[in-house]
């Protein structure tokens, strides 16, 4: 049997170990928790922001003074314009023909700026950005094929052949105007219509005389 001073040892003791344990497994729980809780806080700050706001591909309307005819002949004249330009491009390196030179100068400076104000106006309908990818039932537009041939060609061969896809090409776009002229409800985009039957039927006429000549 234990006396009373070996008794009173003995259960201090006791609990200095429980305290002690207790104490370990305090401390590992609020280790655990602060690494768990740093690690969280790495992670989360390591992790690029998925929220960056929904991207949308138009912007609110700020007019309602159109309708689909308008946003079918500005939706479809963007990437026509696009390809004259592209065939614009093509002449200074493979004509040495001044006049066609500056023809194809004349046609890019006009149909670049008439892009842009194609895609302000869409974007005032509340409408998407246009796409310049060719849609090859649109008029005058023309062939993979076709443009291959232009880009190989080059001299006087290079010259009728451009000549002769652009007035197709000019007399689609005019075809285009005319429907909008004809159904379309905005007065800037009939405005656009009107200035690119103008414009290009002069071109047409041009380039009639200069094959004429050739």
């Amino acid at each position: 049997m234990f006396s009373t001073r070996a008794k009173l040892a003995l259960i201090a003791g006791s609990a200095a170990a429980a305290l002690l344990v207790a104490g370990c497994s305090s401390s590992s729980d609020t280790s655990k928790a602060a690494t768990t809780s740093t690690t969280m806080s790495m992670d989360h700050g390591s992790m690029p922001s998925m929220d960056h706001g929904a991207t949308t591909s138009a912007q609110a309307a700020t007019r309602t003074d159109f309708n689909d005819a308008d946003v079918t002949f500005l939706d479809m004249m963007y990437p026509h314009h696009a390809q004259a330009v592209e065939m614009a491009k093509l002449v200074p390196t493979r004509s040495q023909n001044q006049q066609l030179i500056t023809l194809a100068k004349a046609v890019e400076q006009a149909q670049s700026p008439e892009m842009q104000q194609i895609t302000t106006l869409l974007g005032s309908f509340g409408k998407p950005a246009p796409a310049a990818e060719m849609n090859h039932d649109m008029p005058g537009i023309m062939t993979k094929d076709q443009m291959a041939k232009l880009e190989a060609a080059s001299g006087a061969e290079f010259d009728k052949m451009w000549m002769q896809m652009m007035i197709e090409h000019h007399k689609g776009a005019i075809d285009m105007a005319n429907t909008e002229l004809a159904q379309g409800a905005n007065a800037d985009s009939k405005a656009l219509a009107q200035s690119i039957v103008t414009a290009q039927q002069k071109e047409i006429d041009q380039m009639n005389g200069m094959l004429g000549q050739s």
